[in-house]
């Protein structure tokens, strides 16, 4: 088994096919949206490729270390992830083609309209144990 974090975007990646933000969709709209990511979530659970997945936030705020007691806190001017990722998913498959499977699977997640969004979803593979050295 092999994890896998998809990754959803606010923007950065290319346009979707029903490219209507989120904050213009009807309550029932959103909620089709969010009752979709639920039940395919819940399917993946059974199979055993759910890990954990979230929605994010739109607040965020840059923390860096910077002496003893003065952690720096800023809202940029950097891309931050508040402005780029709506949220995550992480899975536990087989296979890559399985992983790409999935996530074409949930970009057909519906939007405006009751239409799929045809979303871009960003797969990245979790880093494997780094190899082990040996004298």
């Amino acid at each position: 088994m092999a994890k896998y974090l998809l990754l959803k975007h606010y923007r950065g990646a290319p346009k979707g096919v029903n490219d209507v933000p989120m904050e213009q969709w009807t309550p029932d709209e959103v909620t089709a949206h969010l009752k979709y990511m639920q039940d395919f979530a819940k399917r993946l659970e059974a199979t055993g490729e759910f890990v954990d997945g979230q929605a994010l936030a739109p607040e965020g705020t840059f923390v860096r270390y910077d002496g003893e007691g003065r952690p720096p806190i800023t809202d940029g001017p950097f891309a931050e992830t508040k402005d780029l990722i709506a949220g995550w998913m992480t899975i536990d498959v087989d296979s890559y083609q399985r992983a790409v499977e999935l996530a074409g699977e949930l970009s057909a997640a519906p939007g405006a309209g009751g239409k799929p969004i045809h979303e871009w979803l960003e797969l990245r593979p979790f880093l494997a144990e780094p190899p082990t050295v040996t004298e």
